[in-house]
């Protein structure tokens, strides 16, 4: 695969739960270490919206043909907001990949749907939807799904797109950019 592949990146900003909205950012790098482009787009929070957003974003990008995968700071924007991982694929045939630091702790997932959510159980199983990979990585480890893509071809993604530490570049930018918006400074660990 080549080093310089186009990588969309996903996060959204802080918020609180008294907040209707949260801006999402999208970048745009090639392979690591190059930016190519910056999206803002928002989601509802603990909403419906997410799996449409992203797939708005992939569609409306003027990089869109060049784009290689979808890289998501894990299942969720804007809270409990999930994204549908395989019908963004679906609709869009690009591949995606969450990345998140620490394993799913479904137990405290389901208890926290089932206190806020009356769809608490559609939303759990959108969650756990798919194969969580347990990826080893020069520091910790980390737990990648995909859809559209086989995980060693994810891994490889993951590896040509990060610069340091454990998160990709695509995805540590857009926290980055995120919470700068949102809060004057960035900061904090995508």
């Amino acid at each position: 695969m080549k080093q310089q592949i186009r990588v969309l990146g996903i996060d959204d900003s802080p918020f609180t739960f008294t907040d209707k909205y949260t801006t999402i950012i999208g970048v745009v790098m090639r392979g690591g270490n190059y930016l190519e482009c910056v999206i803002k787009n928002q989601v509802s929070i603990d909403g419906e919206d997410a799996t449409f957003v992203c797939k708005d974003i992939i569609k409306s990008s003027r990089h869109r043909k060049q784009l290689k995968a979808m890289l998501l700071d894990g299942i969720a924007l804007g809270g409990f907001n999930i994204v549908d991982i395989d019908s963004i694929f679906i609709s869009t045939k690009l591949p995606v990949i969450t990345v998140t630091r620490d394993k799913p702790d479904f137990n405290k997932i389901e208890h926290a749907l089932k206190k806020n959510f009356i769809d608490w159980e559609k939303r759990l199983k959108l969650i756990k939807k798919g194969t969580i990979h347990k990826v080893v990585t020069s520091h910790n480890p980390i737990y990648v799904k995909c859809s559209g893509i086989d995980i060693e071809e994810a891994k490889e993604i993951i590896k040509i797109s990060t610069i340091r530490g454990v998160i990709p570049e695509p995805i540590r930018v857009a926290h980055l950019i995120a919470s700068g918006i949102i809060r004057g400074e960035s900061y904090g660990k995508a």
